[in-house]
């Protein structure tokens, strides 16, 4: 497989992980997915470990489980035993490889995939009977993973476009002059549209949640404690939709590509080019560069004064009365 063909390959395949949630944020991941979900009418993949630009788009013209619909979440092998143990390496090695259905068009082909990946795995076909065969189609392989990624890849872009356009027409919604739409979900501690918000130059403490048009995440603090960024070493999407927020918010951020990762994506593969993100976002503190909101009133330590029943005086010995 030539190197050009084979980077596409490995940008498009590369897999994504999802993250426990975690109560810091008021929400759990699944809540985060639906709200993205919620700007547009399409079913979700149901396996929470996907292959990024293809399980988004790929496997709705179908039936890859049998014929039969039988997708099930049950272990189908004696539950404790030996047989279960094998099964649990084979469910193991699947889910490095990834959903392959995707890039393939009709259940005849995926039987010849699983065919090729069995005779490979259990050495039926031998080191040199492999090498002759790729060296015989290897060519034809390149053109046809390189044609259904790049079509997929367009129907992932077409997909994430017309959720932003949706989340843009939904009640609340303020949409920038760069394309970036800003939901807010919950108001801040000083009430809607209240309180203090970041400047460009701000550092700012955050949690959030990143993914792709069907929910897929990329990148998540969820299960971890909040992080902080500098606001001016973000993409532009996602440091302007927080530039339109207020401390203590939560919201929901859509990033058309052109703010975000371009046609390119990132190195990784992770977010494939073309991608419109979504963030749900909580603005948990401005660290510095802030404007605005209610006077803070300083401790003797420095730190904001909680009236926790002491004076917030200093005594004659210099320490707190």
């Amino acid at each position: 497989m030539s190197s050009a063909i084979s980077g596409l390959v490995l940008g498009l395949l590369a897999t994504c992980y999802q993250v426990p949630s975690s109560v810091a944020f008021h929400a759990n991941s699944i809540a985060m997915n639906k709200a993205a979900s919620s700007y547009v009418h399409v079913a979700s993949p149901s396996s929470p470990i996907s292959i990024v630009a293809l399980s988004m788009v790929g496997g709705d013209d179908f039936d890859l489980t049998g014929g039969s619909g039988d997708e099930t979440n049950e272990v189908r092998v004696e539950p404790d035993t030996h047989d279960e143990l094998m099964y649990a390496l084979g469910v193991n090695l699947a889910r490095q490889l990834g959903d392959i259905r995707p890039l393939v068009e009709s259940g005849e082909e995926l039987a010849q995939v699983a065919k090729g990946l069995l005779d490979t795995v259990v050495g039926r076909l031998n080191d040199d009977g492999q090498r002759l065969l790729l060296s015989k189609r290897g060519q034809e392989l390149d053109q046809l993973i390189a044609g259904r990624a790049n079509a997929l890849r367009e129907k992932l872009e077409l997909r994430g476009r017309e959720m932003l356009q949706n989340m843009a027409q939904t009640e609340g919604v303020i949409n920038l002059d760069t394309g970036v739409a800003v939901h807010v979900l919950e108001d801040g501690p000083d009430g809607p549209g209240e309180g203090a918000y970041p400047t460009a130059a701000s550092v700012v403490m955050i949690h959030y949640h990143g993914t792709l048009s069907d929910g897929t995440v990329f990148d998540s603090t969820l299960g971890g404690d909040p992080v902080k960024f500098p606001l001016a070493q973000v993409i532009p999407g996602w440091r302007d939709g927080v530039l339109n927020m207020h401390e203590g918010e939560t919201a929901m951020l859509g990033i058309p590509p052109e703010q975000a990762y371009g046609d390119e994506g990132t190195p990784d593969g992770r977010i494939p080019g073309g991608s419109t993100l979504f963030f749900k976002i909580q603005l948990v503190e401005i660290l510095s560069g802030g404007v605005g909101g209610a006077p803070t009133l300083l401790g003797a330590d420095g730190q904001a004064y909680n009236n926790d029943g002491g004076s917030g005086l200093i005594g004659a010995d210099g320490q707190p009365m």
